[in-house]
């Protein structure tokens, strides 16, 4: 029996046989997209924009006081605070004391901001979904546990379905679609590190 030599280059050489180049992706391998997964591909993204926005949204209200939650006087560019009236008064239940002792810290206020701004940003692009994911959905567990128990419900409301659905985001890579995810993705720093996905 002759000796065989194997290479990762993907041709033969000098008559040794060869593996497949692990980075060549075969099409015969891969299923053609069904119209039901191209589809949910593209609902996906349509939630991942509209829950983007819905945290710049916020974002944008308490900085400027656009006067759907926040009034023109209360906005943080007028040295309101956007979180210590939900602090102060809106947290209720086993958690409530310690939420209650973060109201009025300005390093509070500015690493909710900032979390509602990157956070809404990241989801709109489609950069970033992996951490947008992680950090909004510990911002709306926190929301949660802030305010237990809901009024409508034993223990589920819109904070809990938000998480949720920001780990689905992230699962399935849903900034690529009508997103720029996939540029994001073959930055070489993102490569190496594929948790900033």
């Amino acid at each position: 029996m002759s000796n065989i030599h194997l290479t990762h280059r993907g041709r033969h050489e000098g008559g040794a046989a060869t593996l497949p180049d692990p980075n060549f992706v075969h099409p015969e391998l891969i299923a053609p997209e069904t119209r039901p997964a191209r589809a949910a591909r593209y609902v996906g993204a349509g939630l991942r924009i509209a829950l983007g926005w819905v945290f710049l949204w916020a974002f944008l209200d308490k900085l400027f006081g656009l006067g759907f939650a926040t009034e023109r006087d209360s906005s943080w560019l007028n040295g309101g605070s956007p979180t210590e009236g939900f602090l102060s008064f809106a947290t209720k239940g086993p958690f409530a004391d310690a939420f209650n002792s973060l109201a009025g810290y300005a390093a509070v206020d500015w690493l909710f901001m900032v979390g509602l701004a990157g956070i809404g940003l990241a989801l709109i692009t489609g950069v970033g979904i992996r951490v947008a994911a992680v950090s909004g959905a510990l911002m709306m567990v926190l929301m949660w546990a802030a305010a237990l128990w809901p009024e409508n419900n034993p223990f589920m409301d819109d904070h809990l379905v938000y998480a949720g659905l920001l780990a689905m985001l992230a699962l399935t890579d849903a900034g690529r679609t009508l997103g720029l995810g996939g540029l994001w993705a073959k930055v070489p720093f993102v490569q190496r590190h594929g948790w900033l996905k």
